[in-house]
């Protein structure tokens, strides 16, 4: 099985961009499975029920996000009742959403798909390791394979969750920092590891924002409102290719398109 991840989609102009390409992309790689991570699609914070929709007709199978999930109102009722947008896992459990769920890859693979924020400069949520360890005892027997999207700041606490879930989840990358990683790996036990997949959005100005408004914020400090970058657009993500019979992870590429 072949699962395409895509680091964290920024703007609306980036809905468009994609509409265009991944139905080709997804088709040229070959992928059974999308991930999607779409917290910045609107306004560079949050996810609209709209945006999130579009995002699945576009080619993604399910979509995760992160600490900006719950900026937008209106996408509350969306996380409750459709099932392919997943919040960070660790959240309270009266937020609305959930952070697991069980989706069928094109091939046939039954896969758990897992969302957690990490803590480490970050809001302190309940612990990252003990909720994915909940969900995987509470899934147990229901898949094939699991897959974990850490929403983290620190390379340390999304290197120190895959190593401590290794062999026990086939796939584990990093989302949030915008910056695609050059340490695509396979760990001792099998799975495949990259710490973040990058950003799917505008080239051209500051973590997918307007530069010169990240640098009057950065000079100043003064409270200021942010937009989305305009210009030249660009996917990054993974492909992580997975044994049909042992679910172990045979490769991990880094894609760019």
């Amino acid at each position: 099985m072949k699962v395409l991840a895509l680091g964290d989609v920024v703007g609306e102009q980036t809905l468009r961009y994609l509409a265009e390409k991944l139905p080709a992309e997804r088709r040229a790689l070959g992928a059974d499975l999308v991930i999607v991570n779409g917290e910045n699609v609107c306004d560079v914070k949050g996810i609209s029920p709209a945006a999130a929709d579009a995002l699945i007709d576009y080619g993604a199978d399910i979509l995760t996000s992160g600490n900006h999930v719950f900026d937008r109102r209106d996408i509350y009722d969306y996380l409750d009742n459709k099932k392919t947008l997943l919040r960070p896992l660790n959240y309270p459990a009266e937020c609305p959403g959930e952070g697991a769920r069980i989706v069928t890859s094109a091939d046939g693979w039954k896969v758990l798909v897992l969302n957690v924020s990490g803590c480490a400069f970050m809001d302190a949520l309940n612990n990252p390791f003990a909720s994915v360890e909940r969900a995987l005892d509470d899934h147990r027997g229901k898949y094939d394979v699991a897959i974990l999207d850490i929403h983290a700041e620190a390379t340390s606490e999304k290197l120190a969750l895959a190593r401590y879930f290794d062999g026990r989840i086939g796939v584990i990358f990093g989302t949030h920092t915008h910056v695609q990683t050059a340490d695509e790996q396979i760990l001792p036990n099998g799975t495949g590891y990259i710490t973040d997949l990058g950003m799917t959005g505008p080239i051209d100005g500051i973590l997918g924002v307007r530069a010169e408004e990240v640098i009057i914020k950065s000079r100043t400090h003064m409270p200021r409102r942010f937009s989305v970058a305009i210009g030249e657009v660009r996917a990054c993500g993974a492909l992580f290719d997975l044994d049909a019979v042992t679910g172990r992870c045979k490769s991990v590429k880094r894609i760019v398109f």
